[in-house]
């Protein structure tokens, strides 16, 4: 049976908008891989917040994939285009790094010409549904709408309140399978959670290391008691 390295990727501000989260994907891959007859040799997992997140260096776990996938002459399956990038430059320079991937939503045939044309029209797509909401911000503006919450600071702060707590329950949710993978591998303290979780590349929501309490603090949220 041929290997295959597994790579996949959500972001606590994308998650909403792509409908396919950690769990998600892995069924998407493991079935895929079943159909078509490989064998995950490894998974790779990058939790991804703020910007910049189609940079190479803000996804060690890629790096880490593409590694493995070099060593072991086997290709990296991820379930939709968009878990890799929607940037055609940043899937050119994948592409320059002699890897395969197989998009398991585009099937084992796709090559590398077909991957490029649907990351420009994604790109496309993304480019003009911006444009689209700066006219749209831009008339309301030229017809005398006040944008923003200039009016009312405390309801913006109320806001801006609730939305950092709704960012913290996502990525709660999206690291939450990875711990309790973590968990049944027989690792049982915060302590030793923390660091298998830093071992294996994943940030924190902040991007920085992990810790037993910041382990606490996400199981604490996300309903899950640790010790």
């Amino acid at each position: 049976m041929a290997q295959a390295i597994a790579y996949y990727r959500v972001s606590s501000q994308r998650q909403g908008r792509s409908g396919l989260g950690l769990e998600a994907q892995a069924e998407v891959v493991a079935r895929f891989a079943a159909v078509e007859g490989f064998e995950l040799a490894s998974e790779h997992t990058d939790i991804e917040t703020g910007k910049g997140v189609d940079a190479l260096n803000r996804r060690p776990q890629l790096a880490a994939a593409l590694a493995a996938a070099r060593k072991a002459k086997c290709p990296v399956i991820v379930a939709k285009l968009d878990r890799l990038s929607r940037d055609v430059a940043f899937i050119s320079g994948l592409m320059a790094q002699r890897v395969a991937f197989i998009v398991a939503e585009l099937g084992v045939d796709t090559d590398p010409f077909v991957l490029h044309l649907f990351a420009a029209l994604a790109e496309k797509e993304r480019a003009l549904i911006s444009q689209r909401t700066r006219d749209a911000l831009a008339r309301k503006k030229a017809a005398g709408a006040m944008l923003g919450n200039r009016t009312n600071p405390a309801e913006a702060a109320a806001l801006g309140r609730d939305a950092i707590r709704a960012d913290a329950d996502r990525f709660a949710a999206e690291v939450l399978p990875i711990i309790e993978g973590i968990r049944a591998s027989g690792i049982g303290t915060n302590d030793g959670i923390a660091q298998a979780l830093n071992a294996r590349g994943v940030r924190t929501a902040r991007s920085g290391r992990w810790y037993g309490q910041t382990v606490k603090n996400v199981l604490l949220r996300a309903g899950k008691a640790g010790k």
